[in-house]
C-alpha cells in the first residue's frame, strides 16, 4: 500500500487508492481521537467535582466552535456539530471514569 496524502482526492487513479486513502486517513483519525481522550482523562485530575468534568458551559463553547470550524472549512456545520456531541458525550464519561476513582 503506497498512499501519498499530499494528493488531492480528483487525483487518484482508481477506486482502490481512494478506498485505501480513505483508510489512511480513517486511522489518522481514530489516533487523533485517542490522543484527545488522554487528554480528557489526564484533566480529570484538575477538576473538583463531578459538575466540573461535565462543564456544560464549556461543552456548548467546544460545540459551537467545532461547528464554526466545519463551516469555515465548507463542511456541514450542523453534522460536524453532532459528531462533536458524541464525541465530546464520549470524553466527558471517560474523564468521569477517571476523576471517580481519583475520588475513591
Amino acid at each position: 500500500m503506497n498512499l501519498q496524502m499530499n494528493k488531492k482526492p480528483e487525483e487518484y487513479g482508481s477506486l482502490i487508492e481512494i478506498r485505501e486513502q480513505m483508510d489512511a486517513i480513517d486511522r489518522q483519525i481514530i489516533a487523533l481521537l485517542a490522543q484527545r481522550v488522554g487528554c480528557v482523562r489526564a484533566a480529570a485530575k484538575f477538576k473538583t467535582s463531578a459538575t466540573a468534568v461535565a462543564a456544560p458551559d464549556r461543552v456548548q463553547a467546544v460545540l459551537n466552535t467545532r461547528r464554526d470550524w466545519a463551516e469555515q472549512a465548507g463542511l456541514d456545520g450542523p453534522t460536524v456539530e453532532g459528531f462533536y456531541r458524541d464525541i465530546v458525550a464520549y470524553c466527558i464519561s471517560e474523564e468521569k471514569k477517571h476523576w471517580e476513582a481519583s475520588q475513591g
